[in-house]
């Protein structure tokens, strides 16, 4: 049985992602944020859950000492933030709280799991790019968020040059704007049937692990439905 990490699991993206995956017959290593959503994937057999703070150190080393020896094919790594505000609103602060959330959180993982993909012979890595990092009409007013995001089109790209010839590939999925209740409760006007589901995200990086998926090389996978 193919095992997948996927961090941020207890959000409306990570939990659909969960699902998908556990009903192609993958096992799941689950982060979550928080001691309350410890549980959450108790009905489903095939998932372990693990409280992580992806921010500090001491959290990580001790939940891959908790994983050491377990094989890893993919790591979906869906952990991230949002704040608004054009360059005229935007401080050291918020570029520092969305690089952290945006940024870091996914690289403290990829130097390690990098390491375990290189020793057992290849590995994926899925990321979740921001439209408004690659299109700046659309990031002008989302500065930070904008900026923390364009760093994990970089990763990926320095990821896929170093796992050339060596079956370690990267993906980026840019989402428009996802259907959740926290969006549909932010933007009440808005008609959400042009948004992306989080259930055909979570089918896309379903195709991106499958066998015929693992074949394209270096995709930016865009998602925008009709948003």
């Amino acid at each position: 049985m193919k095992s997948v990490l996927i961090t941020g699991a207890s959000g409306n993206l990570g939990a659909s992602l969960v699902d998908e995956l556990h009903k192609n017959g993958y096992h799941i290593i689950a982060t979550l944020g928080s001691e309350k959503d410890q549980g959450i994937f108790s009905h489903l057999p095939n998932v372990e859950s693990h409280v992580v703070n992806l921010l500090e150190s001491d959290s990580i080393a001790d939940f891959l000492s908790k994983i050491d020896g377990k094989p890893i094919q993919a790591a979906a790594l869906l952990v991230g933030g949002f704040t608004a505000g054009g360059i005229h609103e935007t401080d050291v602060a918020m570029l520092d709280k969305m690089y952290r959330l945006n940024f870091i959180t996914a690289f403290n993982l990829v130097k390690p799991l990098l390491t375990t993909f290189e020793a057992q012979g290849g590995g994926q890595f899925i990321f979740i790019g921001a439209r408004p990092a690659i299109a700046p009409e659309a990031g002008k007013n989302l500065v930070a968020y904008a900026l923390s995001k364009s760093l994990i089109f970089e990763l990926a790209s320095l990821v896929n040059a170093h796992g050339k010839d060596k079956q370690i590939s990267a993906t980026v999925i840019v989402p428009s704007t996802i259907d959740t209740p926290i969006n549909r409760e932010a933007m009440p006007d808005a008609d959400p049937t042009k948004w992306v589901k989080p259930e055909d995200i979570s089918k896309t990086i379903a195709f991106v692990l499958s066998d015929t998926g693992r074949t394209i090389n270096e995709p930016v996978l865009k998602l925008y439905n009709q948003a």
